[in-house]
């Protein structure tokens, strides 16, 4: 019987797993799959003994496909969790958390869209677009799960508003979603550098306060 907590791969043969050394394990008879979905339960069985997280590499991403545990410990805590779920107070921690999330959520568009429009910098003339163009960037960037940059903890709100400009930019006022870039190592980041520059400069147009004839502005024509 396991005794310890580990992070397996899938194996092709029915309740075989593969070890991070490349060892093939086969599951213990007493155990059973607990599939994903469910956070609260997964939590509680890990924290009771020991499990087997079965984890698949899709590119620079791993997805959980669930874990391995007791199967007397999976259907234990499942049962606490139906009598939990099914109080009152329950749902009024429920409704609480959502609450709490809402404001957070709203707190943070707020904080991310003021960081947009202090990376923008633009001169006074031009404050309604950039009133516009922090909007947009934020709406487009701040919804939970949504991927995108702005989602990230791993990096200051400062940078995380200045990546989300250069990349709404990059698709809204380039060409860059309908070019046909090679399949060779490094050119797609090379391209991506490229736009960027030409983002900035016309970023920095802005920001200066130069004559830009609204018609012949990418960044005007996308925000029609």
């Amino acid at each position: 019987m396991p005794t310890q907590n580990r992070e397996v791969r899938p194996h092709s043969k029915s309740r075989h797993v593969i070890s991070n050394e490349g060892s093939v394990l086969q599951v213990p008879e007493e155990w059973e799959m607990l599939p994903p979905g469910d956070a609260a339960l997964t939590r509680r069985v890990k924290t009771s003994g020991p499990t087997w997280a079965i984890l698949e590499q899709k590119g620079r991403r791993q997805i959980s496909r669930g874990i391995w545990a007791d199967a007397n410990s999976i259907k234990t805590h499942r049962l606490k969790l139906l009598i939990e779920r099914a109080s009152p107070s329950y749902e009024k921690k429920l409704q609480a958390g959502r609450q709490r999330r809402q404001k957070q959520q709203i707190q943070y568009e707020s904080d991310f869209r003021t960081s947009v429009l202090h990376f923008l910098n633009f001169n006074s003339r031009y404050r309604s677009i950039a009133e516009e163009l922090a909007t947009r960037i934020s709406d487009h960037a701040t919804p939970v799960n949504s991927g995108t940059v702005a989602r990230t903890q791993r990096i200051p709100i400062q940078e995380r508003a200045e990546a989300a400009t250069i990349a709404w930019m990059r698709h809204q006022t380039t060409a860059y979603d309908n070019l046909h870039i090679p399949r060779v190592k490094g050119e797609r980041r090379e391209t991506r550098r490229k736009l960027a520059q030409q983002s900035t400069r016309l970023l920095n147009a802005y920001r200066q306060g130069k004559d830009i004839a609204p018609k012949d502005c990418p960044l005007q024509i996308a925000l029609i």
